[in-house]
């Protein structure tokens, strides 16, 4: 529910810290509810999260929202539209405050062609979401909503989070009306 990655936040801090061109890794900071990615639009960098949390989700043609997940540490973002060479296929809001290290669309090609460990991380990295989707596929196929919400509300209060009605309902992929007929189920 919560992705993290901490190799990738391993292999960035002394790279931002031992740069030469000062603009190949900026550190930037967004408040919370700003949007990092938008959706349709070509990134100007490749984002990596050093802290807070972000929500990945797409907008459908009749206005729906769909969550695919919500990203924490270390998670990188904006990458495979740069490999691609194409528009964002998503879009990337703040859920908190966070800061990323954003890094240049050369100095990332760069990384991928010149640097194994970094081509290693970004692999395991992709094979994780595979694994993930597959996963979360699955489980809400096999699980009730009731279930996944309870696992959803226990993420929120980890994190000490505050996820919307609206989000929630976007990552169960329900409408807010079944949301609540849920939460009313949980509560009795």
């Amino acid at each position: 529910m919560l992705r993290t990655n901490n190799a990738f936040l391993s292999f960035i801090e002394p790279l931002y810290n031992i740069q030469q061109h000062k603009e190949d890794i900026l550190l930037k900071e967004y408040a919370g509810e700003q949007l990092l990615l938008q959706q349709g639009e070509k990134p100007a960098k490749v984002l990596l999260l050093k802290e807070g949390i972000t929500k990945c989700y797409f907008n459908e043609e009749d206005d729906r929202k769909f969550i695919v997940e919500f990203l924490g540490r270390g998670e990188i973002m904006g990458e495979i539209e740069v490999i691609k060479d194409s528009p964002c296929l998503c879009n990337i809001k703040a859920l908190t405050p966070v800061k990323v290290y954003a890094i240049s669309i050369s100095y990332f090609k760069s990384l991928l062609e010149k640097d194994l460990t970094f081509n290693k991380i970004l692999l395991e990295s992709f094979a994780e979401r595979i694994s993930n989707t597959a996963t979360r596929a699955s489980f809400q196929q096999l699980h009730t909503v009731e279930h996944t919400l309870g696992k959803l509300l226990e993420l929120q209060q980890m994190q000490g989070l505050e996820i919307s009605k609206e989000d929630m309902a976007a990552y169960l992929g329900i409408t807010i009306r079944s949301l609540n007929r849920t939460l009313q189920k949980l509560k009795a």
